[in-house]
């Protein structure tokens, strides 16, 4: 058994996140269905179907974002633009920029909204006492070689860059 389910995300025996973004992804393909009558709903404004899709959707879709790494936001980006274009009635063939679309719905881009729940819950952590596991598990060093190649990146690292980012 490689990946399992715990507590409603996808654990994985190598400790990467692909497997919960694509049940991420999954849930929100899941919502996003449901909710396709009104989505797509030419008598509702582009601005409330925005304001829908991002309550609904695009929360379901960024539950416990926190601590997605890089390679895995081009993922969510994309699956995020596909449902926009539904919502919007265009086709890529359209070529109308991503932007565009995003603002017409009045909805961020997703990798901003995930830096932002990025660094709020780096806020909650700085804020936990030092004996707290929360804080050991941001010093800890795991022992042992390394397998050949650069080293993943660790989230504390994916965070400082943000912050570095933002300033």
């Amino acid at each position: 058994m490689d990946k399992f389910c715990y507590l409603g995300d996808m654990l994985s025996v190598d400790g990467d996140a692909d497997a919960a973004v694509e049940n991420r992804i999954r849930i929100g393909w899941n919502k996003f269905m449901q909710l396709v009558p009104l989505l797509t709903n030419k008598d509702i404004s582009l601005i409330v179907r925005g304001r829908l899709y991002s309550s609904c959707v695009r929360s379901s879709m960024l539950h416990g974002s926190e601590t997605i790494r890089k390679e895995n936001e081009v993922a969510l980006q994309q699956a995020e633009m596909r449902m926009v274009r539904w919502m919007c009635g265009m086709k890529v063939q359209d070529r109308i920029p991503s932007n565009g679309l995003r603002e017409r719905l009045g909805l961020d881009d997703i990798i901003l909204v995930l830096q932002q729940n990025r660094l709020r819950w780096y806020g909650h952590v700085l804020q936990k006492e030092d004996i707290d596991w929360v804080q050991k598990c941001m010093e800890y060093e795991v022992e042992g070689a390394r397998p050949r190649g650069r080293p993943k990146k660790t989230w504390r690292e994916i965070v400082e860059k943000t912050v570095r980012h933002v300033d």
